[in-house]
């Protein structure tokens, strides 16, 4: 048996545990690296799916002020409007929370 010392238990211990973060909760990671409604339009219209789908989400529980789940079908009107409005908008620095119609018109 190998023994692996007291300066390396922790170590060991650390990267267990953080590999078992990454591989078992991925979208907590995700949720905790993205930005949100700070998100630009050209980086959202970048993200897959699930992504987007994350960045809607922190962005509407962001717009309400508490931490609970909003329903589905709220995300999922947030996103088909937000692809829409970021898709046109002409200065894709800006950001999902402020993308309007005016951005489609003139840059913000």
């Amino acid at each position: 048996m190998v023994s692996i010392g007291p300066v390396f238990r922790p170590i060991m211990i650390g990267s267990f545990a953080l590999s078992a973060a990454l591989l078992g909760g991925c979208s907590d990671v995700e949720e905790a690296v993205n930005s949100g409604g700070d998100t630009s339009c050209s980086d959202y219209l970048e993200q897959d799916q699930d992504d987007r789908r994350v960045t809607v989400t922190k962005f509407l529980k962001e717009d309400s002020g508490n931490d609970a789940e909003p329903a589905g079908t709220a995300v999922d009107a947030a996103i088909l409007a937000i692809d829409l409005l970021c898709s046109a908008q002409q200065n894709g620095d800006t950001p999902i929370k402020d993308a309007d119609l005016e951005g489609i018109l003139s840059p913000k």
